[in-house]
């Protein structure tokens, strides 16, 4: 039998006689960017969005002078939405014996799904065509200085002619920043204003495990104008479930009916867009190799 298969003799499952209702596990790790990206629908085969890339410009006229004339500039983004997916297998008597731990696996499923999602918009690898990554922008190190390093992204981010209204931080970017001041000695992180929104200056903070990339320097977070960014979903997540296929996997093959498992598949069609790369800064713990 394949070694990846779950069953009630799967290295790490405990099976007493009544499996506990209640079921300790590592927080939850839910996408970043589907909740700070504006959300929206797209048809299977993907779309092109009419962008304008430019502004007419009034100008000061003399009385009877002719006016002068000027033009919008306009350009395109095709967006494509790219399959995730993940299957996960079971034996029948794991379901029946460990039903309370075979729920809590099912119901952590879709978040590998969030995590590979932003794992990817912070990477340089996009899955094919019509969706963006963030991994080659700018880099600014928080491990110093935290209180300019943050003036410094922001003023990139405006520098390229955005708003910084969202700051996604893994917990190792919160605690680099918890217990720092701005210039005046207010604490830069807010966790306490009055809409119950964590805030850093001004803009919207979430926390969360899959901002977190590993490397000399590690990314610990991102800023930028998520105004501008926009997450594309076909139909939502998929749920399937089967007892009849056959999966082939690194260890070999399992034949769901023969071996009397089944196997429960997760799967989503999204896009990751951005107006302009240049108004996001990953924001690094400065360690270098």
């Amino acid at each position: 039998m394949a070694a990846i298969d779950i069953n009630r003799n799967t290295t790490g499952v405990a099976l007493p006689d009544e499996v506990s209702s209640e079921i300790w596990s590592k927080t939850l790790n839910q996408s970043a960017f589907m909740t700070l990206a504006q959300n929206s629908t797209i048809p299977g085969n993907g779309v092109t969005i009419q962008t304008i890339t430019g502004e007419p410009e009034a100008q000061w006229v003399d009385e009877t002078a002719a006016k002068p004339v000027a033009k919008h500039t306009f350009g395109k983004k095709i967006v494509k939405p790219h399959k995730l997916a993940v299957i996960e297998p079971f034996s029948m008597e794991f379901r029946r014996d460990a039903n309370a731990l075979y729920s809590e696996c099912v119901n952590r499923l879709p978040y590998a799904l969030g995590k590979k999602f932003d794992q990817t918009i912070l990477g340089t690898k996009a899955p094919g065509d019509g969706f963006d990554v963030l991994g080659g922008c700018t880099k600014v190190a928080i491990n110093s200085n935290q209180y300019n390093a943050l003036v410094t992204a922001e003023d990139a981010i405006a520098t390229a002619d955005g708003i910084m209204d969202g700051i996604a931080l893994a917990p190792k970017g919160k605690t680099m920043l918890l217990g720092v001041t701005d210039a005046t000695g207010h604490p830069l992180f807010n966790e306490l204003s009055s809409d119950g929104i964590s805030r850093i200056l001004g803009a919207n903070v979430s926390v969360n495990k899959g901002v977190y990339v590993s490397g000399k320097p590690a990314t610990v977070g991102i800023a930028g104008d998520f105004s501008d960014a926009r997450f594309y979903s076909v139909e939502g997540i998929q749920m399937s479930v089967s007892e009849e296929a056959t999966l082939t996997t690194s260890d070999g093959t399992i034949n769901l009916w023969q071996q009397n498992m089944f196997a429960v598949r997760f799967e989503v069609e999204v896009s990751f867009v951005v107006k302009d790369a240049a108004e996001y800064v990953l924001l690094t713990d400065g360690a270098t190799a």
